[in-house]
């Protein structure tokens, strides 16, 4: 089963480059950059549109994946990463911290 913590997920089957494997994937600060999101439609991205987070991934993880990449990965470690996006696609709720207020405690 693949685990998630914070911003750090691990991935239920690696990602194969060359001669390494990618066990886990980190969503980095960019995603907190608006640059991130250029050229995406961001009703597609908050209503997870595939193809959509797929492009975003490509911006905002490390190690980098690539789009090929990206799409050859199993499904549920897809939409675990895409898990990882929403907190900070969303608001927080009233009275609620923020993804600012909990990377500083």
């Amino acid at each position: 089963m693949a685990k998630k913590t914070k911003n750090l997920f691990t991935l239920m089957q690696p990602v194969v480059r060359k001669d390494s494997e990618i066990g886990q994937v980190e969503i980095t600060g960019a995603i907190s950059q608006a640059g991130s999101l250029r050229g995406l439609n961001l009703i597609r991205v908050a209503n997870m549109d595939a193809d959509s987070i797929a492009t975003l991934l490509t911006r905002v993880t490390a190690p980098a994946l690539t789009q090929k990449e990206i799409n050859e990965m199993h499904t549920l470690d897809f939409i675990g990463l895409a898990e990882l996006l929403v907190p900070f696609l969303n608001p927080p709720e009233p009275g609620a911290s923020n993804v600012a207020e909990t990377e500083s405690e």
